[in-house]
């Protein structure tokens, strides 16, 4: 159900009356009035008519404008693995959330998939010791989800790889990691290029094709810190999971897709080696059509070019670096294109001290949710319209007793899905906000503000490494 549909489902809904002189109800808002049987007749056809030509323009402006005020959301926390850190990173059509919970002890995180009521371990590539993630919003309606995993075989050459940027505990380096495909109860691995060892997974389309970034077997003299082995977007055939390369922007070597729509529309990243973890890998924020790759432009600056997200219409969102010295991503700015307009800034909120957005998940109403942070690591959810930047935690309906940090995802629907601080326990919980029709703003909580500025040290920390793609050699 629409958001519009909720709105006027409600109770609240605006019950304007427009005299009419039968039985029938009229166009606009007349209709509204006319489903909770709440309608007036007149003394005659004329004045009704007159009083309806007057009051219809007004009637339609206000019903929208209360629509819009009244909006809110009602805000559950998701189970956990047992754990204290978990997050929701992709909700579909169908209400499926995906993403990560710690299990009990936190030495460890499980890709993990919440539906229907149900919390269920996608497990892992190796044993239940290793790491496992859906780290990106996958936007897959068919039951297919696209993730990372730890195997049980050590890695070589010793490398930190992409995954472990987005995994925890004291064991969250020293394997393999490889992209997976889950389906039907099944984890699937999605290998890598000849000669690599190592690959990772981000979108699958409804079609079956799963795209990411897979090593091949040449040592890249680009490569920084413990990365050695190059690396290439790549997509994943249905069904056979056959891998084939995407081509580079003129000049890169090294990239990687992080999403696709239903008309194959893949967006992603191009650049040299260095972490393998965003920075100047992300040089280039692209587009492939076919076999045609274009870049969609930046902010100003050849560094975290990050798109995390594309609709049907084509529209992509993500991150983009601001200041060539900010390597650790500081300074990062949450971006939309369009076909139509380009590229442009979405800006955090207006808020003491919050210089970071990063915008992660688009619904095909073009609303856009994402993060807006200070340095330190205070972050809040937001959801933007156009322009305008929300502080989802100014819409919460009353019952909730936690700050949404981080908005991950957003469906059709308008639900959303990402982290919040649980006060109550000190605990990182994934949650799911649905959108309902509320009564106005001045039953909307608004302690976002105070409780912001007063997060445990251990939990800002722990926004700042893992808000957008964080620094790999400092979270080492």
């Amino acid at each position: 159900m629409n958001r519009r549909r909720q709105v006027l489902d409600s109770p609240s809904a605006p019950l304007f009356v427009l005299p009419v002189s039968n039985e029938r109800p009229v166009a606009g808002c007349d209709n509204i009035a006319f489903r909770f049987g709440k309608r007036t007749r007149v003394m005659n056809h004329k004045a009704g008519w007159i009083l309806q030509a007057i009051l219809l323009p007004v009637c339609c402006v206000l019903a929208l404008a209360q629509a819009a005020s009244a909006q809110q959301y009602q805000v559950s926390y998701l189970d956990s693995l047992g754990g204290s850190n978990s997050r929701g990173n992709s909700i579909n059509n169908r209400g499926w959330i995906a993403g990560f919970s710690r299990l009990a002890g936190n030495q460890n995180r499980h890709a993990t998939l919440w539906r229907d009521g149900s919390l269920i371990d996608l497990g892992t590539l190796g044993g239940p010791d290793k790491n496992s993630s859906v780290a990106w919003p996958v936007k897959n309606n068919r039951g297919i989800l696209a993730g990372i995993s730890q195997t049980d075989a050590p890695e070589p050459n010793g490398e930190t790889w992409s995954c472990g940027a987005f995994f925890s505990g004291p064991r969250r380096t020293g394997f393999i990691c490889l992209g997976f495909v889950w389906e039907n109860g099944l984890m699937k691995p999605l290998n890598p290029l000849p000669g690599g060892n190592n690959s990772f997974a981000t979108g699958a389309n409804n079609r079956g094709q799963v795209v990411g970034w897979a090593e091949n077997g040449i040592h890249d003299s680009t490569c920084v810190g413990t990365q050695v082995l190059q690396f290439r977007p790549v997509v994943w055939a249905p069904d056979t999971r056959q891998i084939q390369k995407l081509p580079l922007f003129s000049g890169d070597t090294n990239g990687a897709a992080t999403a696709i729509n239903d008309r194959g529309q893949i967006v992603g990243i191009t650049g040299i080696c260095d972490q393998a973890v965003g920075r100047r890998t992300a040089k280039h924020a692209v587009v492939w059509e076919g076999e045609t790759v274009t870049d969609i432009g930046n902010l100003g600056v050849e560094l975290w070019n990050t798109p995390m997200a594309i609709n049907e219409r084509g529209d992509i969102v993500g991150f983009a670096g601001t200041d060539p010295d900010d390597l650790d991503g500081n300074l990062l700015r949450a971006f939309i294109w369009t076909r139509k307009d380009g590229i442009h800034a979405l800006d955090p909120l207006p808020l003491a001290g919050h210089v970071f957005s990063q915008a992660t998940g688009i619904n095909e109403q073009r609303q856009v949710v994402g993060s807006s942070c200070t340095i330190d690591g205070d972050c809040l959810a937001v959801l933007w319209e156009g322009a305008v930047q929300k502080n989802l935690n100014d819409f919460i309906a009353p019952g909730f007793n936690g700050v949404l940090l981080n908005a991950q995802d957003i469906n059709d629907s308008g639900e959303i899905t990402g982290r919040a601080f649980y006060p109550a326990t000190g605990q990182l919980r994934a949650f799911v906000a649905i959108p309902v029709a509320g009564g106005g703003n001045e039953n909307v909580q608004s302690t976002s503000r105070a409780v912001s500025t007063s997060l445990p040290g251990h939990i800002r920390q722990t926004l700042r490494q893992q808000r957008g793609l964080a620094s790999a050699l400092k979270l080492q």
